[in-house]
């Protein structure tokens, strides 16, 4: 049995990963910036919890801390799985330096983050640290410029930083979905013009669950001999081009 903290639990992504940790017999410690939702989640599996807010490197330390400690009853901490970000769909031009200023704060400052702070805990038991980022990154589409930027520093960030800690046991790896139906993507798969786009966009004809991220997590968490890699789970967006 594992001992991995699942960083972003109340999203859709991250409470699939949870879930699935779960069923698999794992200790799952859960984190999150909305407290009721979380310690709701935290009850309804099972797992010990602490609301955080991984924007900020004080309350980051502070949960890797906690999670560390929680994880020792069993043994040290074996895995962070970090599933934060946002979604800011928006031409370079209309781009504000608000707007790009906390696309680059919630998903690489975040990361950032969470590296800095896990990757010295989990060289204890040689663990794996599990980063997102998005089919954006490494395919040039309209209107992505921000998010896209910032999760291709993600990916930048941890390859880094698998090739730091990799003589002390510790793996880094990205996972990196196309367009997952998810609170955060709501207003991109409800039914319309945008949906409609974006199933034409990925050649297996759907939008991808948060399900069918889970196994890459899962790849990315638990093969010891696999770091500083990107893990694509997109419906084949990035990678195949199919007329339509």
């Amino acid at each position: 049995m594992s001992r991995v903290l699942v960083i972003g639990a109340t999203g859709g992504i991250g409470r699939a990963v949870a879930e699935h940790l779960r069923a698999q017999g794992h200790q799952v410690l859960l984190s999150a910036r909305t407290e009721d939702r979380l310690h709701a989640l935290a009850a309804e599996l099972g797992c010990a919890s602490r609301a955080a807010d991984t924007r900020d490197a004080v309350q980051t330390e502070a949960l890797l801390t906690w999670a560390n400690d929680e994880a020792l009853h069993g043994g040290p901490l074996d895995g962070v799985v970090h599933a934060v970000g946002s979604i800011l769909l928006k031409p370079v031009h209309r781009t504000s330096d608000k707007d790009w200023s906390d696309t680059i704060l919630q998903n690489l400052t975040t990361a950032f983050h969470v590296t800095r702070a896990a990757t010295p805990l989990l060289a204890n038991q040689g663990g794996a640290l599990v980063l997102f980022s998005t089919a954006a990154a490494r395919l040039g589409l309209p209107n992505h410029e921000a998010i896209a930027a910032a999760k291709a520093g993600v990916e930048g960030l941890a390859r880094s930083a698998a090739a730091t800690w990799a003589p002390r046991g510790v793996r880094v790896n990205v996972v990196a979905p196309g367009l997952v139906e998810t609170p955060l993507s709501a207003h991109l798969t409800r039914p319309g013009p945008s949906l409609d786009a974006s199933l034409r966009m990925h050649p297996l004809g759907r939008i991808g669950q948060p399900a069918d991220v889970v196994p890459a997590v899962h790849t990315a968490l638990f093969t010891p001999w696999m770091t500083g890699q990107v893990l694509v789970v997109d419906g084949g967006l990035s990678g195949l081009k199919i007329p339509r």
